[in-house]
């Protein structure tokens, strides 16, 4: 079989499948409202959960950085391109998350690669939650060590697999939010059973940051663990933050081992300054505009409310991310297609990236939503269940 021959049977066999994926053309800024192959539709589909994505703040932080800073930062960070805006950014967001220092990353991709391939190798362990994102799921994997993945929450199953280990170094990792589910990891239970197995423990907070905690430091915030506790905390600047990158939080000696260890630090050009500037604009706004938080805490628990009263099946998920479970990825398909013919935009998650048998809406709601747009979204849920 040729390599055309092969790449047209697995793509067909895709189609085939209704696990294909297409790429929509986004003609706007993010917001509620957006353009998608020049029709306007309400989404309820990005990650820009406090609406900063398009902050006029923000953009004007990022507009003076670029002319002062230009547009690309020009090397990594270890040769010239570690500007004072990036350095600014990485002590406030150590003030922020309660840690001694923080790094940042080009992505929360890199981060966990990086994280994972500088502290464990082969004769080490590797234990995580089988929802985690497929960033650390890859970066596991990477790393050589020995790769076990837990039951997802599951204590005892964790327990199971540590009981087991011999020598080497032993290394949790789990999601703050679960990207798919929307459900929150039982970080005290981990610290604690790392604790007692003399474990380290890692949490790649991407979906908690900004909109979780009294002051918007995540999960880690919200459940009361601390740097002792929770040594390795990850972060992602592209969703609550509105901006792009991410950055590892941790002790003084975790990030000067990062800096001299993790290749996809080393090896890459660093973030453009002016998006740093325009997270440290993002950072601030999160610390000094709650009401962000609150008004989407409102929209989750009356989505949440309204839903049961449809009959939809909900995940038990009290965070921004909302899955209606359908189960079938023909189905799932269908009713995505049929909401986006109303106008509504939302997630169409299918096998791969969630198990057989559980596709999904991945209905993602914002502070900038408004209890119309929502009220919109329900009955639109609820005319295609009729259906």
């Amino acid at each position: 079989m040729s390599l055309e021959q092969f790449l047209q049977h697995r793509l067909h066999e895709r189609q085939q499948q209704s696990l294909y994926r297409q790429r929509r053309r986004l003609q706007t800024a993010q917001g509620p409202r957006v353009e998608i192959d020049g029709a306007e539709v309400l989404a309820f589909s990005s990650n820009d959960y406090l609406g900063l994505a398009n902050h006029p703040e923000v953009k004007q932080a990022f507009i003076e950085a670029a002319e002062k800073y230009g547009v690309g930062s020009g090397a990594s960070h270890l040769v010239s391109g570690h500007s004072t805006e990036h350095h600014a950014l990485e002590e406030e967001l150590a003030e922020f998350t309660g840690r001694d220092r923080t790094l940042l990353f080009s992505s929360g991709y890199m981060a966990n690669l990086g994280v994972l391939t500088a502290l464990v190798g082969k004769g080490d362990y590797v234990y995580e939650d089988k929802l985690n994102h497929a960033s650390l799921l890859d970066a596991g994997l990477l790393s050589g060590a020995r790769f076990q993945r837990y039951l997802h929450n599951d204590m005892d199953s964790l327990q199971n697999y540590l009981l087991k280990a011999e020598s080497g170094h032993k290394l949790i990792v789990t999601d703050g939010v679960f990207s798919m589910d929307g459900d929150i990891a039982p970080l005290k239970e981990l610290a604690e059973l790392a604790q007692r197995n003399d474990a380290w423990l890692m949490v790649d907070d991407a979906h908690g940051f900004g909109v979780m905690g009294f002051n918007g430091g995540g999960s880690a915030e919200q459940l009361h663990v601390d740097q002792q506790q929770l040594p390795i905390l990850v972060g992602t600047l592209g969703k609550a933050f509105g901006t792009f990158g991410a950055f590892v939080a941790g002790s003084d000696d975790l990030i000067e081992n990062l800096i001299q260890f993790a290749r996809s630090y080393i090896y890459t050009t660093a973030l453009p300054p002016a998006v740093a500037a325009a997270s440290r604009k993002s950072l601030a706004l999160i610390q000094q505009e709650d009401w962000r938080r609150e008004k989407l805490h409102r929209h989750i628990q009356y989505f949440r409310a309204e839903a049961h009263l449809l009959g939809l099946d909900l995940m038990d998920s009290h965070t921004a991310i909302q899955p209606v479970v359908i189960g079938d990825s023909v189905r799932t398909q269908l009713v995505g297609n049929h909401l986006l013919q109303r106008g509504l935009l939302v997630g169409m998650i299918r096998p791969p990236t969630v198990p057989e048998g559980t596709a999904r809406l991945r209905i993602t709601l914002s502070a900038e939503h408004s209890r119309e747009d929502i009220d919109r979204l329900l009955e639109g849920l609820k005319k295609v269940r009729h259906a």
